[in-house]
């Protein structure tokens, strides 16, 4: 409110959405900036701040007989109002009215972006505004004053992250427990579900990542069987209760051991990421640490004879891009790419700091000045594609920086990234949860432990 001059705020919480027929939702999921300001988890809730008023009200659906019946007894409307601070103002016709009203006066509206179509046309039944519009007219205003407060955490915030990272540690440490020749993917992945499920988690962060096709960067499918000689890249991530996410990566051997190849890109693949972490602290800017991590894979993949030239150089041409075609890491909170859905423009940049055009680096999603309470992820990586590869064998493309030739014996060789959940405190950084296994030595215990059993 302080930083909102006048006019009317306008929160919408998410509704149920269908699989594929009514009575039959997916399971549901609060909108995060709803439950950052009012905390209520339930589905068809509304909030409104009058800035000119000073009123917060709450509008929530009163439970019928049918819902009594097939759900149970729950709290009240008003008792979930109290819950919130707010005043309890009825069901989402009263909030018709309200902004009628307001409308007639010529109030302003603020609203949030919406990623969700059900949203996007109660928005636009609210405002009589065509709902292709709808996005075009949120309010710049609110959205930097809710990326204002989002990106700094408290210490109860900073809790809730690491309580997920407690239940993302177990489904990891079961992952690498589990991986032997002859499952599949799927079956560490429905693993880390029960896992999840029986430590209380409400849902995954996102899909988890786990593939042993470790060039493709977000794989969703979990059909590869696993042999030995692969490697498995594991990003995945739990909510805690809260919904409060994690997310974190470790990339391990099947087999239990890792080839000399597979140990020789891993250790590239480690420093990076200490080198990352090490660097994270309030007033410099992660764009910056994204190039300075960027030069550090360089240097390591220069000394396998896989680079070569002056790093810088080779940098500022984007070679690195090759093998590392994406961004250094992000913000983390209620989401794992935190506030996405309000526009990477505003949560990872400022007007100062604009996207690089340069491939690789135009995915880094954070790019701006760092500041204690920020929570972001460090996630260097190295990336085989043969296809990448053939694209830019083919164009001739930084051939004074990258050996081609050399490059044949790893065409097959997948990937490796590492990620970390990192605090930025007032003197330097933290990284968040209890550590879980990152050098060789660690990683082949880990994974070794079921196979060395009786």
């Amino acid at each position: 409110k302080e930083q909102l001059d006048s006019g009317v705020v306008l929160f919408l919480g998410n509704t149920e959405s269908p699989v594929n027929y009514p009575a039959n939702p997916y399971p549901f999921r609060q909108d995060s900036t709803f439950l950052y300001f009012w905390g209520l988890d339930i589905a068809n809730a509304a909030a409104l701040i009058d800035l000119d008023e000073n009123l917060e009200l709450m509008f929530l659906p009163d439970p019928g007989p049918d819902e009594i019946i097939w759900s149970g007894p729950g709290p009240t409307p008003d008792s979930l109002a109290a819950s919130s601070g707010a005043r309890p103002a009825g069901s989402f016709e009263q909030l018709h009215s309200l902004m009628d009203r307001a409308m007639r006066q010529n109030r302003r509206v603020h609203f949030l972006p919406q990623y969700r179509p059900e949203n996007i046309l109660r928005i636009a039944s609210l405002l009589n505004i065509s709902w292709e519009q709808i996005n075009e007219k949120a309010s710049l205003d609110l959205i930097r004053t809710v990326v204002s407060l989002r990106s700094i955490k408290d210490v109860q915030e900073v809790q809730e992250i690491e309580k997920a990272l407690e239940i993302t540690r177990a489904m990891h440490v079961r992952a690498m427990d589990l991986s032997q020749p002859g499952l599949t993917e799927r079956d560490l992945v429905g693993a880390m579900f029960a896992i999840a499920s029986s430590m209380g988690a409400p849902n995954m962060a996102f899909p988890p990542i786990l593939t042993t096709q470790g060039q493709i960067l977000h794989n969703p499918h979990h059909g590869n069987e696993l042999q030995s000689g692969d490697l498995v890249i594991n990003d995945s991530g739990a909510e805690a209760p809260s919904h409060y996410a994690a997310d974190i990566t470790r990339t391990f051997p099947v087999s239990g051991r890792f080839s000399q190849q597979q140990r020789e890109i891993y250790a590239i693949v480690l420093r990076a990421v200490e080198k990352g972490i090490e660097a994270v602290r309030p007033g410099l800017a992660y764009r910056d640490i994204h190039f300075d991590v960027s030069r550090e894979l360089v240097e390591g993949l220069s000394s396998l004879g896989l680079m070569k030239g002056d790093t810088e150089s080779a940098v500022s041409a984007g070679a690195h891009a090759l093998f590392f075609p994406c961004g250094l890491g992000h913000m983390l909170g209620l989401d794992a790419h935190d506030m996405e859905d309000l526009g990477e423009a505003h949560v990872g940049y400022t007007q100062d700091i604009q996207r690089s055009p340069q491939f690789g680096a135009n995915r880094l999603r954070l790019a701006k000045e760092l500041h204690p309470g920020y929570v972001l992820t460090v996630e260097p990586g190295l990336y085989f594609n043969p296809l990448l590869i053939d694209r830019w064998e083919a164009q001739g493309k930084c051939r004074e920086f990258i050996d081609y030739r050399a490059l044949d014996r790893y065409r097959q060789f997948g990937g490796v990234r590492i990620e970390e959940d990192v605090l930025v405190e007032e003197e330097g950084s933290r990284v968040l949860g209890k550590p879980l296994a990152t050098s060789i030595s660690d990683v082949e215990e880990l994974t070794s432990e079921r196979r060395e059993r009786p």
